[in-house]
């Protein structure tokens, strides 16, 4: 007994208004913290030139992923207010790209800040030569078109699907709750997007870590003790962020089989929907002594 389904109800967290309202409350001083901190790290490092290195290039092209990526939290936040919280199936299908596509374009990029990072450490006197303007723009275009491309095939084979229902047990169009509520055989999209998440999160999230290893093992050799505790602190922040990044992404899509509970589904993917975009401003730039100079500086002059 199959029939179109013309439109979603996003059932998100809970039936009780009081819970309802402190979720808003949260998430909407979480959303806020989260576009005001991306939009200055993009202001700072565009106005201020001695923030034009490539380091900095991929920290502003983050920080626009970032508040790219957190454009779901509006309709989030209208849904926790409002009492008909549907989304038609061309917009489920839009979000659910639109999601795809960013976070595959975030892991990429990571791994070419990991990367670059790795050139600035363990290979100062070669590090001009290797990540001049042009390599930084091919790095950067690369991240964002290869981003674009690994969102196509997930959807297209999801919005083939016949669905029983039209009542989804999340917050946003993602790819668990979409497959569970199918009427069709979704043993081969499964496997297809259990390998494609394979390969995108895992050799990225590799190459992220061998890469900040290589790195703790140059900061090990420095001598002098300041310098070690500088470079140490900044990589370990940075991996702490990845870290958190890719371990709620890998235990989300890394899985043959979509059987994670929905409320669990829901609360990892506030994690790296909510949270994630938040801390990265923090100790990616905020924490870091040459952008808060450059911040005070411009404050200074305007």
């Amino acid at each position: 007994n199959v029939t179109a389904v013309l439109e979603f109800r996003l059932l998100g967290f809970s039936s009780n208004p009081h819970c309802q309202i402190l979720l808003f409350t949260v998430v909407l001083v979480i959303y806020i913290l989260t576009i005001l901190g991306n939009i200055i790290i993009i202001s700072v490092v565009a106005l201020e030139p001695r923030l034009h290195s490539p380091m900095y290039k991929f920290l502003k092209n983050l920080s626009f992923i970032e508040v790219c990526y957190t454009t779901i939290i509006p309709k989030m936040l209208a849904n926790l207010l409002a009492k008909r919280t549907s989304i038609s199936f061309s917009g489920c299908m839009a979000q659910l790209y639109y999601f795809i596509s960013l976070g595959a374009t975030e892991c990429y990029l990571l791994t070419v800040m990991a990367y670059d990072r790795y050139l600035a450490v363990c290979e100062p006197l070669h590090y001009g030569v290797a990540m001049t303007a042009e390599s930084y723009t091919h790095l950067a275009v690369g991240s964002w078109v290869t981003g674009v491309f690994t969102g196509f095939l997930p959807c297209l084979m999801i919005s083939r699907l016949h669905f029983c229902s039209y009542n989804l047990l999340h917050f946003f169009c993602d790819i668990s709750p979409l497959l569970k509520l199918s009427c069709s055989d979704t043993t081969v999209t499964e496997a297809v997007i259990f390998i494609l998440s394979l390969l995108v999160l895992s050799s990225c999230f590799l190459l992220t870590l061998v890469s900040y290893l290589l790195i703790i093992l140059s900061i090990l050799k420095i001598p002098s003790a300041s310098g070690k505790r500088i470079t140490f602190s900044t990589c370990s922040s940075h991996l702490m962020v990845v870290t958190i990044y890719y371990g709620t992404m890998i235990s989300m899509y890394v899985r043959p089989t979509y059987n994670l509970s929905s409320e669990l589904n829901k609360a990892v993917s506030v994690l790296y929907t909510v949270v994630t975009p938040l801390l990265n401003p923090v100790i990616y730039s905020l924490r870091n002594k040459a952008f808060q100079k450059a911040l005070e500086k411009i404050v200074i002059r305007h």
